[in-house]
């Protein structure tokens, strides 16, 4: 994908949790099904988590309701406004030792911090072109300390007819790549998202990008049990 095309993809991303950021926070307070399911491929207690696209930062408030030891949350995402909803809530956890950091890391690298879970949820289909999204998670992999853990989970929206029936089509001009979608946002404020289906062929490139060992895969979430794909890496 050009560098153009992935500027222009990610500024409608940029635009769409600018005008969306209350709604989605209040939509997105508690954990998914799939997030109990992690918990036995997870080494807790943790010490270290670094959430990328982290959001509200309800993967954080949700491990630390499941460990009594503290843990050091650092937390990157674009949005300004989910990052200050992130703060509030984290912040009032003494056992959560905070960082947030303001960063696009679609368009930049990602900062130095290591951790001992690295997360991407809620954001690969978020990530345009291909070969982005496999730097992305070759980086990520980069960034888990020894005997940690990567885990990302990817969206299967395409294979659902009420996600089908919010894709609109592509303005003129813009050169996306296969399973590039424009999807509708209905709740509260109306807005335009930029959704990037990952299927299994896909999946198991970025799997092989990572170069770490799988230790749990499946899908979770959703009315039918199966609208996330998860897996989760160990290093060494």
């Amino acid at each position: 994908m050009k560098r153009a095309t992935t500027i222009q993809l990610n500024q409608i991303n940029q635009d769409f949790y600018r005008a969306t950021a209350a709604e989605f926070d209040a939509t997105r307070q508690g954990g998914w099904p799939g997030w109990g399911r992690l918990l036995p491929a997870l080494d807790l207690p943790l010490h270290s988590l670094l959430d990328l696209g982290c959001g509200n930062g309800r993967l954080g408030v949700f491990l630390a309701a499941r460990q009594a030891q503290p843990f050091t949350y650092i937390g990157i995402d674009s949005s300004v406004d989910l990052l200050a909803r992130a703060r509030r809530q984290l912040a009032r956890d003494p056992n959560i030792a905070l960082k947030l950091i303001q960063r696009d890391i679609v368009l930049e690298s990602l900062p130095p911090e290591r951790a001992q879970l690295v997360a991407l949820i809620g954001l690969i289909h978020h990530v345009p072109g291909f070969a982005n999204r496999r730097r992305l998670l070759a980086s990520a992999a980069q960034r888990v300390q020894p005997g940690g853990c990567l885990v990302f989970a990817a969206w299967r929206f395409y294979e659902r007819e009420r996600f089908r029936r919010r894709i609109v089509p592509w303005p003129a001009g813009i050169d996306v790549e296969r399973h590039d979608y424009l999807l509708d946002w209905r709740r509260g404020e109306r807005a335009l998202r930029y959704c990037h289906y990952v299927d299994d062929s896909e999946h198991a490139q970025l799997i092989a990008a990572t170069g770490l060992r799988v230790t749990a895969d499946f899908r979770a979430d959703g009315a039918d049990g199966d609208l996330n794909r998860y897996t989760v890496l160990q290093k060494g």
